[in-house]
């Protein structure tokens, strides 16, 4: 994740996390975008400060908290954020919608889950809505054999 100062055409300086520098060029050229106090799409970058990394150790500002039933990270770990623009907003409940649906609805075989989508994939059991556990590489051995699997959409604390 990569954390970028932004400014919109109207001088609103706001911050946005992205997955990389080229998801962040690719939204940007798409107008994908938009500042959350305006709602303008014209953004760009703005300078920031290189964060260095030294051998001493620097103290951290007190921030009172903002919501007294959320923890707050410790000063340890780094925890990504973002701040949504209504659409993203309509988009993460639209998957939260899709992945409490197929919670609801779907089968759960934890573990199991590569053995009963390869039964499936070959007709050896009735197909059925399915969703578990898969590992990287087991996942990679059933894109190869053609088998039709999506990721279960997983949200951040939904106190976020």
């Amino acid at each position: 994740m990569i954390r970028y100062s932004l400014v919109c055409a109207k001088g609103h300086s706001f911050e946005s996390w992205f997955q990389s520098s080229a998801v962040y060029d690719r939204q940007a050229r798409r107008g994908q975008l938009e500042c959350p106090v305006c709602g303008d799409t014209k953004v760009e970058k703005a300078l920031m400060a290189p964060k260095l990394s030294g051998t001493r150790k620097r103290s951290v500002p007190h921030l009172p908290p903002v919501a007294t039933d959320v923890p707050l990270p410790s000063a340890d770990t780094a925890t990504p954020v973002a701040m949504m623009s209504p659409q993203e907003q309509e988009f993460r409940a639209k998957l939260k919608e899709l992945r409490d649906h197929i919670t609801r609805n779907a089968d759960n075989v934890g573990e199991r889950f590569p053995d009963e989508a390869r039964k499936m994939h070959y007709g050896e059991i009735e197909h059925r809505s399915i969703y578990g556990k898969a590992s990287p590489e087991e996942a990679q051995d059933m894109h190869e054999e053609g088998i039709e699997f999506h990721p279960l959409p997983v949200l951040p604390d939904e106190a976020n």
